[in-house]
């Protein structure tokens, strides 16, 4: 598989740490860029967004996987996803020089998906944080999270409980699963859709520096 495309937005100064945004089903890497300016208003960090590797026939957009059924990602298309967002991980951390100590892995939908498949899987480096947005921790024979092995990794959960396409129950599901393992977890539900809710976007910003300073909270 071809190295994924990508944009970034530098830091202002001498970056404090790496914010990598996964795009949602049927959009791009463009998508999610403009949220850097809402949870790094300062531009403190480094920020980069890849595009999916999918782009199947008749649908809009780029998809990181196939979808037989919500929860349970297609088992081929979620392996070939997952090695190539490792090796773009791995080369950010490279060439930025900024470790997965610093960085934390975002998304919506599809994209809050591979965020927690990357970042909870034992044979990846630990990121210290994980900021999923309208998603849910997969199911499939080839990935088994590691929570047990990341009680320094922080995660903070927004879902809304209106959602028709992914169901606010995966989002508690996770949540449950994840302080049960150990892990702070702020997790955050709103009356709206399928969608990110502006009213939790300071919440979220005041998790990404709490986090990045190593004082993340759990919250209800």
């Amino acid at each position: 598989m071809s190295p994924l495309a990508y944009v970034e937005r530098a830091a202002a100064a001498e970056p404090a740490g790496l914010l990598v945004l996964h795009h949602g089903r049927g959009t791009s890497e463009q998508d999610l860029l403009p949220l850097a300016e809402l949870l790094d208003p300062a531009q403190r960090l480094h920020v980069a967004a890849p595009r999916a590797p999918l782009a199947p026939a008749g649908a809009p957009g780029y998809h990181w996987y196939l979808v037989p059924r919500v929860g349970y990602p297609d088992p081929d298309t979620f392996a070939a996803a997952f090695q190539a967002l490792a090796g773009f991980h791995d080369e950010l951390w490279q060439r930025t020089g900024i470790d997965p100590q610093q960085t934390i892995l975002g998304g919506f939908s599809m994209g809050a998906v591979m965020s927690y498949a990357l970042g909870l899987a034992a044979a990846r480096p630990a990121p210290a944080g994980i900021l999923a947005f309208s998603g849910f921790l997969p199911t499939v024979a080839s990935w088994q999270p590691a929570p047990a092995a990341r009680t320094a990794t922080s995660v903070f959960i927004a879902h809304g409980t209106r959602d028709p396409v992914i169901e606010v129950a995966f989002a508690r599901a996770a949540a449950w699963r994840l302080r049960g393992e150990g892990l702070q977890v702020e997790y955050r539900e709103s009356d709206v859709g399928h969608e990110i809710d502006p009213t939790q976007l300071p919440h979220a910003l005041a998790w990404v520096d709490a986090t990045l300073a190593g004082k993340a909270p759990a919250s209800a």
